[in-house]
């Protein structure tokens, strides 16, 4: 038996496929790859995050099986790969969410036992509940006893956790990753990406896609649609060069990236992973021949089925937008 079997399911947290993309952009020089963070067993990039959070709280002595309660806020990722590491662990969960979690993520969630606190309104009349959901993770912090708050937004296990990605990419390419375009929300994974980078000396440009009203490059807040990316509070995991480049995408983008994957490269994935697609769209002019170009692609997209795959809301929200992603080279709104 290896190692690894000996941990359960978080044996195959990790070692995501990385394929190549030979559909969705046929009129570039370029090489492009994707890796598929969608087949970690929650189903995201975070469950690394959660794994290296919570292991290392155990490790430390901050969480005691069968006695603490985990108390974090997330849009829905996170808190399905910590609902993984805690149930394993005898721990409790408390999750923070919001009304732009989707149901199958709240459903998940049930399954594992998590409770789920809900935080019904933002508190400044915006549309974004990440300060609300901190307020709140607060106040249970010093209610609930041996309550452990991972913090997400400033831990750095969580950015160690996703060093990881870019060590696995790296050994799949022989060391040549030219680009590498990575959706920012608490900045674990491109914090982490990025320092792996600068210690091994990679030439590796790495390319930040963040949310059009998003506060962690420097733009005003601004309301989203789309959860996963992009944040209204800059991570205390940001630092200054944390990337090379900054392309920022509206949710429009996400719809049209997402579609476009599906379309051309039969791959089913979250609203992140469409804004990447757009991003790397963007930057399709800038891109010399023979670029290695690695995509990130952060979740499934079954938990979208009810927004972004779904022709009746993406018609709601955006009007009749579909020639964007059935025109091949079709110019994505917002580049």
């Amino acid at each position: 038996m290896s190692a690894r079997a000996g941990e359960g399911v978080l044996a195959a947290v990790g070692g995501t496929p990385l394929i190549g993309l030979k559909r969705l952009f046929p009129w570039s020089g370029a090489n492009f790859y994707a890796k598929l963070e969608a087949l970690n067993p929650g189903g995201s990039i975070k469950d690394r995050s959660a794994m290296g959070m919570v292991l290392g709280a155990l490790r430390s002595g901050e969480l005691v099986p069968g006695r603490s309660t985990v108390v974090e806020s997330s849009s829905g990722n996170l808190a399905v790969g910590l609902a993984q590491v805690c149930r394993l662990h005898d721990l409790d969960l408390v999750c923070v969410v919001d009304p732009k979690t989707t149901p199958q993520n709240l459903a998940i969630l049930s399954a594992y036992g998590v409770r789920i606190e809900m935080v019904a309104e933002t508190g400044d009349g915006s549309k974004d509940y990440l300060p609300a959901r901190l307020r709140r993770v607060q106040e249970l912090f010093e209610e609930l006893p041996h309550a452990f708050w991972p913090n997400q937004y400033a831990n750095l296990l969580n950015a160690r956790a996703q060093e990881s990605v870019l060590d696995e990419v790296v050994r799949e390419l022989d060391g040549r990753v030219d680009y590498l375009f990575v959706a920012a929300g608490t900045c674990g994974t491109i914090h982490g990406c990025s320092r792996y980078a600068e210690r091994h000396g990679l030439d590796t440009r790495v390319v930040a896609v963040d949310a059009e009203g998003s506060a962690l490059f420097g733009d005003k807040g601004g309301n989203r649609l789309i959860p996963g990316h992009g944040a209204a509070v800059r991570s205390g995991l940001y630092y200054e060069g944390i990337a090379d480049s900054v392309v920022r995408v509206s949710d429009q983008d996400c719809v049209v990236g997402c579609r476009r994957l599906i379309g051309t490269e039969a791959v089913l994935c979250g609203g992140s992973s469409g804004a990447v697609v757009s991003a790397v769209t963007q930057w399709l002019p800038h891109m010399e021949d023979g670029a290695n170009c690695v995509l990130l692609l952060p979740d499934r997209g079954e938990r979208y089925l009810d927004t972004i795959y779904s022709d009746a809301w993406v018609l709601e929200h955006f009007g009749d937008i579909g020639h964007l992603w059935k025109e091949p080279g079709g110019t994505v709104v917002g580049a």
